[in-house]
């Protein structure tokens, strides 16, 4: 008869990349203290990865050894699980936009949930709690721009705008000029100026 950690590596080798593992899922398998017990020894010996407190993950094997799963694919599933809004931090968007040279040294993302830090193998991950007008449009271009002017602060919102608004689609345009009811004045009043002449 197969011992619980071999139902459990069983189990988490049926499922995608990137899906979590809690305790909770797996009590058909045993009782509660056991399970937490069983996910303990995988994740010392390597078969299973701790990302958090109660969330494991199975590593990724490459001919390079076992990996950690993508952290975007993780970080989506994550965000299922906790029905919480996780999105790159303003310096990666501003990055992507043109807007900075500066690299990300730490890999930081915004969530709607509570600030907590998250272990891929040996990188971390720290997911910081930041307010609703900086979440918004999660997964589309407007999102992306807000935050990277959200990064940018007051002193460089309006070089930023000169530089983005150009390229944005009528669509982008309409959607950001909606969000501008949850955002701080320092970064509504030159959008609608802009808006306005546009």
């Amino acid at each position: 008869m197969k011992t619980l950690p071999e139902r459990i590596m069983e189990h988490a080798e049926a499922m995608p990349e990137a899906t979590p593992i809690c305790p909770a899922a797996l009590l058909h398998l045993g009782q509660r203290a056991a399970v937490n017990q069983a996910l303990s020894r995988l994740a010392r010996s390597g078969r299973l990865m701790r990302i958090c407190h109660g969330v494991y993950m199975r590593p990724i094997e490459t001919r390079f050894g076992p990996c950690p799963p993508s952290i975007e694919k993780s970080l989506r599933s994550l965000s299922a699980l906790w029905g919480e809004t996780i999105v790159p931090n303003g310096g990666s968007a501003a990055n992507w936009l043109g807007l900075t040279t500066q690299n990300p040294v730490r890999s930081v993302y915004l969530t709607s949930g509570r600030s907590r830090r998250l272990y891929f193998g040996k990188h971390p991950v720290q997911l910081q709690h930041a307010p609703r007008w900086q979440l918004a449009a999660p997964h589309r271009i407007t999102g992306v721009v807000i935050r990277a002017l959200a990064w940018l602060g007051p002193e460089g919102v309006e070089d930023a705008l000169d530089s983005v608004l150009p390229k944005l689609s009528g669509e982008d345009l309409e959607e950001l000029a909606a969000a501008r009811a949850i955002m701080p004045r320092w970064l509504a009043e030159p959008l609608s100026m802009r808006l306005a002449h546009g």
